[in-house]
């Protein structure tokens, strides 16, 4: 069982990040990634807020330049599905289908997946009209028309967003009434161009291999519609990738891992940065941020800091 002062499980910008700055403090360290590297950064095709970059750049050849940047340093990467971690003992044990790894520390940079709405070609499309993330891609809809679903604050944050950006915002909900705090509510009733479709969900998507509308039906009466539109924005809930921790690692009631800005748990020796931790913003840059903030307690930690 080869042993290592740092073992990152997630290879997306916060786990590459963090194995940059821990390899070059001397650290021995490896990502554990089960896919490619990127995490949901690698399957948005256009990025334009990330700093440094003049055009947009793709996701995937963001992941493989984060990737190629911590390996420079030393740092191994091992495509392999994390099956079970042992996190109490002072020398962790991190199972995976490929063999077992043993760490003085441990960075826990899962991510969290977006709930998805379930359809067909739901998946297929997206980047192509479908998106879980209205900062991230909303610059992309300006002058267009564009559908937000979901009811709760993340929904309406990204539909207010995009009501200064886009011509039409139509924002569907399951309910009669928003789950979003009173002054979100108040805020999308003022924006002329958002237009309410209560009691209703989005059951197929419209497409000539890019968005162009939305079937909806109503959940109380069953009548069908069709809203033309450029972009889906789904805002249902995120999922953390936090059941392998579960009973080990403090969670909040939505499973993110409780985690203040120094990215320690509580278990000593384990850390947590990016979308799995609580945290008010989740995006690329906030991750990466995220990284280095965990490298320099795991240094702390492993006693190479004044």
């Amino acid at each position: 069982m080869k042993k290592y002062n740092t073992v990152i499980i997630g290879g997306g910008p916060a786990g590459y990040t963090a194995a940059l700055y821990a390899a070059r403090a001397g650290l021995s360290v490896i990502v554990l990634e089960m896919l490619s590297p990127g995490g949901q950064m690698a399957t948005t095709t256009e990025i334009d807020n990330y700093p440094g970059f003049e055009e947009t750049v793709d996701g995937f050849d963001l992941a493989q330049k984060m990737k190629a940047g911590a390996e420079r340093f030393g740092v191994e990467s091992e495509f392999a599905e994390v099956t079970e971690i042992d996190l109490q003992s002072d020398i962790k044990t991190i199972k995976t289908t490929s063999g077992d790894f043993e760490a003085d520390t441990v960075i826990l940079a899962t991510g969290a997946a977006p709930r998805e709405l379930g359809v067909e070609g739901e998946r297929e499309l997206r980047g192509r009209g479908v998106s879980y993330c209205a900062t991230c891609d909303g610059m992309m809809y300006r002058n267009k028309t564009v559908v937000v679903v979901g009811g709760g604050n993340s929904a309406a944050e990204d539909a207010l967003y995009l009501s200064k950006l886009c011509t039409k915002v139509y924002m569907v909900h399951r309910r009669d009434k928003l789950r979003a705090s009173v002054s979100y509510q108040r805020q999308l009733e003022k924006a002329e161009n958002v237009e309410f479709i209560w009691n209703s969900e989005v059951t197929a998507l419209l497409h000539d291999n890019i968005i162009t509308g939305a079937e909806i039906t109503n959940r109380l009466t069953g009548e069908k519609s069709k809203i033309d539109c450029n972009g889906i924005f789904v805002a249902v809930g995120r999922i953390p990738n936090t059941e392998l921790v579960k009973g080990q690692i403090e969670l909040d009631r939505e499973g993110y891992i409780i985690a203040s800005e120094d990215t320690k748990t509580n278990i000593p020796g384990v850390f947590a940065a990016g979308d799995v931790r609580q945290k008010p913003l989740r995006q690329i840059v906030t991750a990466a941020s995220d990284g280095a903030v965990a490298s320099k307690f795991v240094e702390e930690y492993m006693g190479l800091l004044p």
